[in-house]
């Protein structure tokens, strides 16, 4: 009968190895820990695709040692590098027997080491590297999971990323192209006259919107102060001094709850643009995902979880006619907030307490019966006054709003608006919203500096404010928002 091991005990022992083999090294003078750079000038995804010009040719190469093969007087082993791994082959008579019997014996999988050799191909057809100088880089003292069960904890995968990122090349993938995603976004707004801006993250009030914010507090003032939950007012206030057509992307805090496609800490991109309304607004969405799309993915086509979406067709449609389309209800036929009332006990469609006006019936209708069908792209437009302070009010029916969210498999991706620039009756909305949060115990202020700004005059204004990480989520097939943040909020460890 095989004698039951502790996981935790045996990788404590294994520890307690590797500990030992670097105390040997040490004290022969070979400290791992003792070179400050290594003249590194090739890596596994050069010297693979362009074997022809590096046959022959000697290469500096360093990465992760991954794999070993022991085979007496000469040995295979794989190192892993940023953009794959690359095998190198180390024999006994090229890199000398006391290096030789160091790499068989003191070398353990994780430690990262340095290769200078010629490339070749086996005769299985393997690009390689023929070792001809070895160097112990750095010694991993804690091992890598085992190889072919790897990290199968979700929570550990997310609390120890630099785990997951060392066994997991797809991983790396999905960050090494969020990073493109961010950078097409920037070169898209960039190349149309858009300039970047950085406003604070510190704001010295809480606002009356919706969401909750984190508080802190800072000594010197001795004030409390709020992480932001949006960009948004401050970057209207760089359209009132003239900017005309801004952006920031950065990231937002909402002190909320946690699932798939929510993080307490997330990146957004809000985009401002002078002298256009919402329609010009929806040009620029549709034209920012297909310049996206085809520069992270080469078209304007992708597959998620297993659906294709077409980034190149957007459906259009008034919330209104959303509503009918999915539930039967047609609110356009509805004139009371009692009627809007009574059909919803009827429907079995809940609403919060103050929230029972037709404008929020409405949208709750959307959520109720709409938004997860909404699997290809598709913009819903005309939102009511109610659901939307920061909208400027559409001239033929006042209740209603030039303001748009877009869907994709069943999720919001972003929010837009002709915004408001009427410094009256944005002033009226942000002290109802206000007065709303505060009789639910928060703090909530109107936030003066903006109205001020207003006050000073704002051109007619399209806003867009799109969430980056479900973006990322789309272009890389991730089911998890966590899945594309590199280190997400996790519960700590007791």
């Amino acid at each position: 009968m095989e004698e039951n091991t502790n996981p935790q005990e045996e990788l404590a022992e294994q520890a307690r190895i590797r500990r030992e083999k670097l105390n040997k090294l040490v004290q022969e003078g070979n400290d791992p820990y003792r070179l400050t750079s290594y003249p590194v000038d090739a890596d596994s995804s050069a010297v693979k695709d362009n074997f022809a010009s590096f046959e022959g040719k000697t290469v500096v190469v360093a990465g992760r040692l991954m794999s070993r093969r022991i085979m007496g007087k000469a040995s295979f082993s794989h190192i892993s590098d940023r953009n794959g791994q690359l095998q190198i082959y180390v024999t006994r008579q090229d890199v000398g027997e006391d290096v030789y019997a160091a790499y068989k014996k003191d070398f353990d999988l994780g430690d990262i080491v340095g290769v200078k050799g010629y490339v070749f191909k086996t005769q299985t057809g393997e690009v390689t590297v023929h070792a001809q100088e070895l160097t112990l880089l750095s010694k991993a003292l804690l091992p890598l999971p085992e190889k072919y069960n790897g990290l199968q904890n979700v929570d550990t995968k997310y609390r120890l990323r630099h785990i997951d990122l060392i066994v997991n090349q797809d991983v790396r993938e999905t960050f090494f192209k969020r990073a493109k995603i961010i950078r097409a976004i920037r070169e898209f707004l960039d190349a149309r006259g858009f300039i970047e801006a950085e406003t604070p993250i510190l704001l010295p009030l809480e606002i009356g919107a919706d969401a909750r914010p984190f508080k802190t507090h800072h000594n010197a003032l001795d004030l409390d102060m709020y992480l932001r939950i949006e960009t948004e007012l401050y970057l209207k206030r760089l359209i009132v001094g003239g900017f005309e057509k801004v952006y920031e992307m950065g990231r937002i805090f909402r002190n909320e709850g946690m699932d798939s496609k929510h993080n307490p800490e997330f990146t957004t991109v809000e985009i401002y643009q002078a002298y256009v309304d919402y329609h010009a607004v929806m040009d620029l969405v549709e034209e920012l995902y297909r310049y996206v799309a085809e520069k992270a993915c080469g078209g304007t086509k992708i597959v998620y979880q297993g659906v294709e979406l077409d980034f190149s067709h957007w459906e259009k449609m008034t919330m209104t006619e959303a509503v009918k389309k999915y539930s039967g209800v047609d609110f356009s036929a509805i004139a009371t907030d009692e009627e809007a009332r009574v059909l919803a006990s009827e429907k079995g469609v809940a609403t919060e307490k103050g929230k029972e006006t037709k404008g929020h019936i409405l949208a709750a209708f959307f959520d109720e019966f709409v938004e997860d069908k909404l699997i290809q792209p598709t913009f819903i437009y005309e939102y009511p006054v109610e659901i939307s302070p920061l909208a400027k009010r559409k001239p033929d029916d006042p209740s209603l709003t030039e303001r748009f969210e877009y869907f994709m498999m069943g999720m919001e991706m972003g929010n837009a608006f002709s915004e408001l620039n009427d410094p009256i009756d944005q002033e009226k909305r942000m002290k109802e919203q206000a007065a709303k949060k505060r009789a639910q115990g928060t703090n909530a202020q109107v936030d003066e500096d903006f109205i001020d700004a207003l006050n000073h005059g704002m051109p007619p204004t399209g806003g867009l404010g799109l969430g980056v990480d479900r973006l990322v989520m789309l272009l890389t097939d991730s089911a998890s928002i966590r899945d594309v943040l590199l280190f997400p909020t996790m519960k700590p460890k007791k």
